[in-house]
């Protein structure tokens, strides 16, 4: 996987500089909202791990207009449906890390995970050799989740 050997890191925001290039397959991106946008995870923890971003850049969620938090959580549930879709998970964890004392990797941009999560998916690779396994190559994940994007939500 050449996106692991890569060690440099772009001074910019990761999400910005997502946000406003022209190749979403490139970065990741699944889906596109007026508001916000949807991104597979480039370190996951399980395969579909989904990143659910706004397009301001602010380090919290109380630094948002209501528009934009309505439609994060929007988005969020869209995610449940198409990872649902594509890969049957049996629970889901999903969460916002705010600041680098709750976690946040990208402390500056605030964004929401959504983790599918399957029976015995923490074995011991993660728990005793601190390592993940991940069985799908992510950009097989992104095409799977980019087409399942695309397809009409199922009637209600």
């Amino acid at each position: 996987m050449a996106y692991l050997s890569n060690s440099e890191r772009a001074d910019g925001c990761i999400f910005c500089e997502a946000a406003a290039a022209n190749d979403d397959e490139a970065r990741l991106i699944v889906h596109r909202d007026a508001r916000a946008f949807v991104l597979l995870n480039r370190y996951p923890y399980n395969n579909g791990h989904l990143l659910v971003v706004p397009y301001r850049h602010v380090p919290s969620l109380e630094d948002l207009d209501d528009a934009t938090l309505t439609d994060l959580m929007l988005l969020s549930k869209q995610s449940l449906a198409v990872l649902r879709a594509v890969y049957q998970p049996q629970g889901y964890n999903m969460g916002v890390n705010i600041g680098p004392a709750a976690g946040a990797g990208v402390a500056d941009h605030v964004h929401l995970h959504v983790l599918p999560r399957w029976g015995g998916d923490t074995n011991f690779m993660t728990a005793i050799a601190d390592a993940r396994v991940i069985p799908e190559d992510l950009g097989v994940t992104w095409r799977r989740l980019f087409e399942a994007w695309a397809q009409p939500p199922p009637s209600e």
